[in-house]
């Protein structure tokens, strides 16, 4: 089992055989966001994808429409910084802590990640807190995809 830290003074990376060695993130999801290629983010959604969102009860299934909420976070998070992930290399269960802004609100989430035995993601839960952050979340997110829609 490993534990990334990123960021900050306190930056340090945990693993089995060396708890000070800094690693490369495990995940490729991770490396997509972190290089703002949400198309390379989307490509690594299985088709089947199933999406659970942190303000919408009724999942999201299927990468056609887990597509376009990807793009639009990739415009509402101001801030973006995934601070830690946790996972074995290779397995199919991954959590990526992050941080973020919306607006004037900060929030912290987690995006929890499953692979399928050809390494997509076929489903992915995303938690956010607290909840004025989720709130601020959810009504940026519906403007920018009504704005989406228009265009």
């Amino acid at each position: 089992m490993y534990v990334t830290l990123s960021g900050g003074k306190n930056a340090r990376t945990q693993s089995a055989l060396n708890p000070y060695e800094r690693s490369r993130p495990m995940h490729p999801f991770r490396d997509a966001v972190e290089a703002q290629d949400i198309e390379a983010a989307i490509a690594l959604l299985a088709e089947d994808v199933v999406f659970r969102s942190p303000v919408v009860f009724k999942p999201y299934h299927g990468r056609e429409a887990v597509a376009p909420l990807l793009r639009a976070v990739s415009r509402v998070f101001e801030d973006f910084r995934y601070e830690c992930e946790i996972g074995a290399e290779g397995a199919s269960d991954h959590a990526l802590v992050f941080s973020a802004r919306v607006g004037e609100r900060k929030l912290d989430g987690c995006d929890f990640l499953h692979t399928n035995e050809h390494g997509l993601i076929d489903d992915m839960c995303v938690m956010v807190r607290p909840l004025s952050g989720a709130l601020a979340l959810a009504e940026a997110m519906k403007a920018e995809l009504l704005a989406a829609q228009g265009d």
